[in-house]
């Protein structure tokens, strides 16, 4: 359905689950690490999530609409600042191998593409400072993925 990460970034729709963008961003620290589909609402990529293919992927028209939307442009950064604040309080990602490795190299996509350098900087920045305060538990591989991510 075109249009339908823009209208839920902005509020106006509803992702697969009928939750909007408020529902996901009142969402606590369990049910963010329990659910496995909000995070490619939040973050869209323009492609297929190999976790939920069924998600909807980003095309050109919706990228320039989140761009020029402020509403949902906030609600992204709204989205950002929620999981820099998981990844900040929460300890069990920081191992070796977890899914939200893949998560943080998602949102710190996402925020490339839409919002631009300076966001996912900042937020790949308090993840990895989180990283090394917590003595580097995670893979040189995961964190090159971000590095890339950041990198375009």
């Amino acid at each position: 359905m075109p249009g339908q990460l823009r209208d839920f970034l902005s509020g106006s729709g509803r992702d697969a689950r009928g939750r909007t963008v408020a529902d996901v961003l009142a969402m606590g620290p369990a049910e963010l690490e329990a659910s496995h589909d909000y995070i490619q609402w939040l973050f869209p990529l323009p492609t297929p999530s190999m976790a939920q293919p069924s998600s909807p992927v980003l095309d050109a028209a919706q990228v320039a609409a989140i761009r020029s939307d402020d509403t949902a442009l906030a609600n992204l950064r709204a989205g950002a600042a929620l999981m820099r604040r998981f990844y900040e309080t929460q300890d069990h990602w920081l191992t070796g191998f977890d899914h939200n490795h893949l998560r943080i190299t998602r949102i710190v996509s996402s925020l490339r593409l839409l919002a631009g350098e300076d966001d996912a900087r900042a937020f790949l920045g308090a993840v990895e400072a989180r990283c090394r305060a917590a003595g580097d538990p995670v893979n040189a591989r995961s964190r090159r993925y971000w590095a890339d991510a950041l990198a375009g």
